[in-house]
């Protein structure tokens, strides 16, 4: 018995820093990038060119630089920005429940896109399902509110966040840190993977959630990674699906469907409270994220039915490890 435990959590180790190892080969040099692109003032710049936008949603045109920096780092660096803005911007719960809302669509995209990518889809369809989204559903909520005259009162922020260290010192020790978390993290979701399966719990939720995830175009294989996506974040459920995808375990569409609905519906637990502190409505950071993301997905997997397979393979998934090499990859390889 206890060389049988032995060897399960040698495999579960290792299984774990390989899963680890492929995250790091991907956030490592795009953060330090990203880095780099806020000391240049890049973030500020594409902040100024989304000020049209935000109008188009009904937020102030210097919103644009929260939510671009929220898109280029993540949603703690899009709070700082906005402890800095909000109090002179006099807004209401209603538009800081609209930029909330974006910003847990769209965040991270640097780093999540490309672990979306590596997973098997398209990085361009990713980033126009992730842009696009957050700027539709935002004009929904805006017209919801605006139409039936609700959260019109002053926004009270819970929380302000504190000054970020600029120095790159407390930037490199920061990174390490949330490394170590990730690894972690992962060690512990497929210990909690093999548990879940050995006690058929996983199967029952599989069962459970089929008829749903039926209608979304996600297959049995692919639910259990996909949860975990939607409840702690496309980091952990992305990792895990890279590792099925490159092992040839889940079909393109699974795979496709199951970073689509992560991409604009991940970490649903603790990304809500978060923007829920900033001020944000459940009405829209919960609900209406979460209802928007399933319809979307259920749209997009009635026209995948309809699309050629060559059309599908060409611009909404590449090649993963598994799959057989073809003479145009390195043509169609993003």
């Amino acid at each position: 018995m206890l060389k049988v435990l032995q060897q399960t959590s040698l495999e579960l180790l290792r299984d774990a820093l390989r899963t680890s190892a492929e995250l790091f080969k991907i956030i490592i040099p795009i953060s330090i990038a990203t880095r780099f692109l806020q000391q240049w003032g890049l973030v500020d710049q594409l902040g100024l060119l989304l000020g049209p936008l935000m109008e188009l949603v009904g937020l102030p045109g210097q919103l644009g630089l929260v939510w671009a920096t929220a898109m280029i780092t993540n949603l703690y660096g899009g709070m700082v920005v906005f402890a800095s803005l909000a109090p002179a911007l006099d807004l209401t719960v209603a538009q800081v429940t609209v930029l909330t809302s974006m910003m847990l669509v769209a965040h991270g995209l640097p780093v999540e896109l490309r672990i979306a990518q590596k997973a098997g889809t398209r990085f361009r369809t990713m980033a126009l399902l992730r842009i696009g989204g957050a700027l539709l559903l935002g004009w929904l909520l805006h017209l919801g509110y605006q139409f039936s005259g609700t959260l019109q009162q002053a926004n009270q922020a819970l929380w302000n966040p504190p000054p970020v260290d600029p120095a790159w010192g407390a930037w490199i020790l920061a990174e390490l840190r949330n490394m170590v978390s990730i690894f972690f993290i992962i060690l512990c979701l497929m210990a909690l993977l093999r548990l879940l399966k050995k006690l058929g719990i996983s199967e029952l939720l599989t069962r459970l959630l089929e008829p749903l995830l039926a209608l979304l175009g996600i297959g049995r294989a692919a639910a259990p990674l996909t949860i975990i996506g939607m409840t702690l974040g496309l980091s952990y459920g992305g990792g895990l699906i890279i590792r099925e995808a490159q092992a040839g375990v889940l079909s393109k569409k699974d795979i496709f469907a199951s970073i689509a609905l992560m991409g604009l519906c991940h970490s649903l637990i603790e990304d809500t409270l978060v923007m829920l502190l900033l001020g944000g409505h459940v009405s829209g950071v919960f609900w209406g994220r979460l209802l928007f993301s399933l319809l979307v997905i259920f749209l997009l997997g009635r026209l995948i039915r309809l699309l050629p397979q060559a059309v599908f393979e060409r611009y909404l998934v590449r090649r993963t490890l598994a799959d057989p090499p073809t003479d145009d990859d390195e043509v169609r390889c993003c």
